[in-house]
């Protein structure tokens, strides 16, 4: 008889998250085999996330709730999930990823850094750890929000990808990040990025001054029913903005943004020359 491992719900959210998925599973009479075969995970993958061992993720929640009909419920494991990455991100991010895995046109804009997006896994590891280092997120959390970023970009690579425009200041390129190595490879992603078909990559160089609309990072979703979610932050929480009167302001603003930006082709030639660390 095989031993299971006694799991301690009030431990931890996994341990919470993984004895629910027990639970479910055996009120059903399935096997992990038999779960395994509902889903794209093998039965050693349920097995580790029932036991504690790997942390759920997106994906998985997803393909759990489809096993299970929990899809978009009260009791959906994705909602439970997205509540166990509460303590790693700002508030009003977790509902913002929401809607970005659904959106059907992402617009984005950055000032200083590598949209998330785009970010290479070395690239954000660098940024969670300087994060660590000055104290403000625990080594968990940084882990947490390296593995949720990996997470999010995975949830984009779906049959039909969303359009993605994405505006960066110049000041995102030339900042360092990393060292020489990390920074070459960030600056080739974003040329693989720029080559796809359904992105289009421009930078907002310096010299555009006092005609760039933002001086704060802006991310505008366009959902299946055309209307358009904003989401912006300020230091301590994220903030969701659904309201037409406030945001189709901000829309146009980023319209204008692009009529003032380099163009795409101009914009890779750029990212080319930091990378060779030509002037």
């Amino acid at each position: 008889m095989v031993n299971l491992k006694e799991l301690n719900p009030e431990r931890s959210p996994r341990e919470a998250y993984g004895a629910r998925v027990r639970r479910l599973r055996e009120d059903r009479g399935w096997s992990q085999e038999e779960l395994a075969a509902k889903t794209e995970y093998s039965s050693q993958h349920i097995s580790a996330v029932e036991t504690g061992r790997k942390p759920p993720t997106l994906p998985f929640s997803r393909q759990i709730d489809i096993a299970f009909g929990t899809t978009d419920s009260a009791e959906s494991f994705e909602r439970e999930w997205r509540d166990i990455r509460h303590g790693a991100l700002l508030e009003g991010f977790p509902e913002y990823v929401a809607h970005e895995g659904r959106a059907v046109e992402i617009r984005l804009y950055e000032i200083g850094i590598i949209p998330g997006l785009l970010q290479t896994p070395a690239y954000a590891q660098v940024l969670a750890d300087s994060a660590v280092r000055r104290g403000a997120i625990t080594p968990e959390q940084g882990a947490e929000r390296v593995s949720f970023l990996a997470e999010r970009q995975e949830a984009l690579e779906r049959h039909r990808p969303p359009m993605m425009s994405v505006v960066m200041d110049e000041s995102c390129i030339r900042r360092p990040v990393g060292g020489r190595e990390v920074m070459n490879a960030q600056l080739e992603r974003l040329a693989e990025f720029a080559s796809l078909p359904t992105t289009m990559l421009q930078v907002a160089p310096f010299d555009i001054g006092e005609r760039r609309p933002f001086d704060l990072p802006v991310n505008l979703l366009t959902m299946s029913d055309r209307s358009v979610v904003a989401y912006a932050e300020s230091q301590a929480q994220g903030h969701l903005d659904r309201e037409a009167a406030s945001v189709l302001p901000m829309l146009t603003a980023y319209h204008q943004l692009q009529a003032e930006s380099l163009s795409q082709a101009a914009s890779v030639a750029v990212i080319e020359q930091v990378r060779k660390g030509t002037p």
